[in-house]
């Protein structure tokens, strides 16, 4: 081939070249179009979730909140029904005083009947004795040991009790105060 027929068949185009093109453009621009599509669907997505993320952050803080609130009352307020438990023996104390010429006996009678008063409030509060029978085994949760004396007893029980011991819920408030039977 001469020159001149190679520059031809160069500047020539294929007849299917600018269909080609075509198709590559159109291909392209839906491309495009599709990825931008894809772009504004994902954009809507994770806004749609920050949103999400930001209302459930602050619902945790307002729960927490509201539960630090409700604590703070809990604590303040606590000891709202004992108290209340304690007047009726209080007003008891205040009318015992207030009669001037009360006789032993009556003082002892009203003494009595304020003790039934606050072993009731006590009680009702769940506040339980711990007074351990003689004999009882010793146990240093809810016993304290004075002082330990030979006895007749098998070592490590309970000879005599100094001062009754209280639990409030199963938790020692003061131990028993005991005397041990020594080993022999």
């Amino acid at each position: 081939m001469s020159d001149n027929q190679q520059s031809e068949t160069q500047q020539q185009p294929h007849p299917d070249a600018e269909g080609v093109d075509a198709g590559f453009a159109t291909t392209d621009a839906e491309a495009l179009a599709q990825a931008q599509g894809e772009l504004v669907a994902l954009q809507a997505k994770c806004n749609d979730l920050a949103d999400q993320y930001l209302r459930a952050k602050a619902d945790a803080e307002n729960t927490r909140r509201r539960a630090d609130e409700e604590m703070s009352k809990a604590r303040k307020f606590a000891v709202e029904a004992f108290a209340e438990s304690l007047l009726p023996v209080k007003d008891s104390l205040e009318a015992a005083i207030a009669i001037p010429a009360a006789t032993p006996e009556q003082l002892l009678e009203g003494v009595h009947a304020t003790l039934r008063q606050l072993t009731q409030a006590l009680e009702r509060n769940k506040v339980v004795q711990i007074a351990p029978p003689v004999g009882t085994k010793f146990d240093p949760h809810q016993h304290q040991a004075i002082s330990v004396v030979p006895a007749e007893q098998d070592a490590n029980t309970v000879v005599a009790v100094l001062q009754k011991g209280y639990l409030i819920a199963d938790r020692v408030l003061r131990p028993a105060l005991v005397t041990v039977s020594a080993p022999r």
